[in-house]
């Protein structure tokens, strides 16, 4: 037992350091046009949630440092979280929030993690699911993730398009787009689990273009890759329905 706290204690503080230095560095496997996306549609601090094959983590800016180590990696890697700043027309800055994205471990149902905050091992202060382990007797924090077949656009047997909607739980989640005119008030989604948001819609024979929206704020579906331009030249998801 000393042992394992030995190596925890000598984690922390390579993650206290790894986290001040790359805190703003770009994440250079996962700079795409669809990573750059999902960052820039985080919103603030929240519980993890999932967007199309990627998992967000967000924590205050109350601490110097934030790192994250998960139970597939054996806890061996330390994630460092970066940091997200918004500003106003001006250029000052209005608020800021560490963040992390995680793609989805391929064959993984549940995901137990802890973080180091400010070189000291806790719990996700944002996520009210945990469990205890009796034998290192250590508390995790737990994700469980959604079945891989029900978590995409499809077309059904049934002759219906079956959208799926990943983001943060608690939304109104609304779709537009060439099959309501671009009109996103037409068809509101519904939440069937927290985070996952689904419409069942008969749409035939075609190819679409469309949307996810809320409020007033318009992005893609992550659930589905393919993707075309708008009329006006934006970039839109795409569905072909044969």
């Amino acid at each position: 037992m000393k042992k394992y706290f030995s190596v925890i204690f000598l984690a922390a503080a390579l993650c206290s350091f790894l986290s001040a230095k790359n805190a703003d560095q770009p994440e250079q496997t996962q700079d795409t046009y669809e990573y750059n996306l999902l960052v820039s549609s985080i919103s603030g601090v929240s519980a993890p949630y999932l967007n199309g094959d990627y998992i967000v983590f967000t924590a205050d800016r109350n601490s110097s440092s934030v790192g994250i180590v998960f139970d597939f990696e054996d806890f061996k890697t330390i994630h460092p979280y970066k940091i997200h700043r918004t500003f106003d027309i001006d250029g000052t800055e209005t608020s800021s929030w560490y963040f992390f994205v995680l793609k989805k471990p391929k064959g993984v149902e549940s995901i137990s993690y802890r973080l180091i905050i400010d070189g000291l091992w806790t719990i996700d202060p944002t996520n009210k699911v945990t469990f205890y382990d009796t034998e290192s007797r250590i508390r995790f924090s737990y994700i469980e993730l959604p079945a891989e077949e029900d978590s995409y656009t499809e077309i059904t047997d049934n002759g219906f398009t079956r959208f799926v909607c990943i983001a943060e739980p608690g939304q109104k989640i609304r779709i537009g787009g060439t099959f309501t005119n671009w009109d996103s008030w037409i068809y509101e989604m519904k939440e069937t689990e927290p985070g996952k948001y689904e419409i069942k819609l008969p749409l035939p024979a075609g190819t679409y273009y469309y949307e996810y929206y809320t409020g007033m704020r318009s992005f893609l579906d992550q659930t589905n890759p393919h993707r075309a331009y708008s009329a006006d030249g934006k970039t839109v998801s795409c569905i072909s329905v044969e």
